[in-house]
């Protein structure tokens, strides 16, 4: 973790300006919604992305990604996919 050198006191409803630097960094726009996770002595904040499972493996990762029809594949959901396909091809070409 690196220090950003950036200090923000908490206001009397328990707020805290994140500065527009970070918020760039890290494409916060007004009114997405912020995770927020506890570690050892730290708080993290993260950009909330809805957690989606792989339609194939079950994989909940950031890595996920959604296709047409609504279809979520994790990285080793769209191997399976592709390798399942091609033997397909292979069977269907054969007959």
């Amino acid at each position: 973790m690196r220090s950003t050198g950036v200090v923000r006191k908490v206001d009397d409803l328990g707020r805290v300006v994140v500065p527009v630097e970070i918020r760039r960094i890290f494409d916060i726009q007004v009114s997405d919604p912020i995770e927020i996770y506890t570690e050892e002595d730290k708080i993290i904040f993260k950009k909330y992305r809805p957690v989606q499972a792989c339609m194939i493996t079950g994989e909940i990762s950031d890595h996920n990604q959604k296709y047409s029809g609504g279809i979520i594949l994790s990285p080793e959901g769209r191997r399976l996919l592709v390798e399942e396909l091609e033997k397909q091809a292979v069977i269907n070409k054969e007959n």
